[in-house]
């Protein structure tokens, strides 16, 4: 595979178990390993340089070997040069080519889009969950919407801490006036472009923002010290056609586990979709829990996917026999 534009090379120093290796990819590659061999360790670390953060971390230190007081991931980029992401200290610092970058420049210049089993919580999970989903794709290529997300972000914990010192009489309900204003100005552009990109794949449960809406709600939010409106309690519903249902239902209460893993990876298809061009797609145990159908389906896909592919599996019968022309990483230690 000649001239790759993918990556190449990647190696890791004191992340996560792994205290020091290199692995080597190629346009398809299959990891192979048990259950707590480090498939999904390896995932994490190219998703890291893909798009600056953890897709499992709740704290960005536990990415850092026990007992360690660093990590560093770096890779090589066919038409980049080498990307890196270390933390030390519990600072992080983001490189391309020995330069250190903002992670603003250095997000997207690999785009990757990953499945991994944590990302069923987007079917089940809370609504948080699935807002957080919505900016983290959205904002990967649309800078507005970020600005606009962080400024309604700042605004939001403004407003309602003055609403706390309204009920306890420390303030005045006209103190509210700026920040009702710059919350609708964001929110309305938070509203659209997460509308937009919902269309025709789940149901938006939208909160408008507005003035007459705050107004509606007044007396409650100064009653709750919080704000009752708006994109920060925005959801959106992902519906399947049933045989067994006339109309649509929502699939985290009547989806089987296999129906909801397909609903999730179409949440992914539209990500790719967003993303232009064709994305690195890494797939973390993608076939567990998926029905014959379902998982020829996916191997399909795969198949026929433009752009690199990763894939990790427990059983290296379903990849490697089906590609023998695929690279292959053994992580089984036995």
């Amino acid at each position: 595979m000649s001239q790759m534009s993918g990556l190449i090379k990647i190696s890791l120093q004191n992340f996560r178990s792994c205290e020091k290796r290199s692995f080597s990819f190629g346009e398809k590659t299959v990891i192979v390993g048990e259950n707590g061999s480090g498939k999904s360790n390896l995932i994490e670390a190219i998703y890291l340089l893909a798009v600056g953060k953890s897709f499992r971390a709740d704290r960005e230190e536990e990415m850092v070997k026990w007992g360690e007081s660093f990590f560093r991931v770096m890779g090589e980029i066919g038409v980049i040069g080498e990307m890196g992401v270390e933390m030390i200290e519990n600072r992080k610092r983001f490189l391309v080519n020995g330069v250190p970058r903002r992670m603003v420049d250095f997000v997207g210049k690999m785009p990757a889009v990953c499945f991994s089993p944590q990302d069923m919580e987007l079917v089940t999970g809370s609504p948080g969950v699935r807002r957080r989903y919505l900016d983290f794709v959205i904002s990967q290529t649309d800078r507005e919407y970020r600005r606009c997300l962080i400024s309604y972000e700042k605004g939001l914990r403004q407003r309602n801490k003055l609403l706390e010192m309204i009920r306890e009489n420390l303030a005045h309900r006209s103190q509210l006036y700026f920040w009702d204003k710059l919350l609708i100005k964001n929110g309305e552009y938070i509203t659209g472009k997460r509308g937009e990109y919902l269309t025709d794949l789940a149901e938006y449960d939208k909160s408008v923002i507005s003035e007459a809406r705050l107004k509606q709600y007044e007396v409650e939010e100064v009653a709750a010290a919080a704000t009752l409106v708006g994109p920060h309690r925005d959801d959106f519903v992902i519906q399947i056609l049933n045989s067994k249902f006339e109309v649509p239902r929502d699939v985290s209460k009547y989806g089987s586990r296999g129906e909801q893993r397909m609903a999730v990876l179409g949440l992914k298809h539209k990500e790719i979709e967003y993303l232009g061009g064709s994305p690195m797609l890494l797939l973390d145990d993608i076939l567990s829990e998926l029905d014959h159908k379902h998982g020829e389906e996916v191997q399909k896909m795969i198949e026929n996917y433009p752009g690199q592919v990763i894939v990790t599996t427990c059983d290296p019968r379903i990849f490697s026999v089906k590609y023998p022309q695929w690279v292959c990483i053994s992580l089984n230690t036995s």
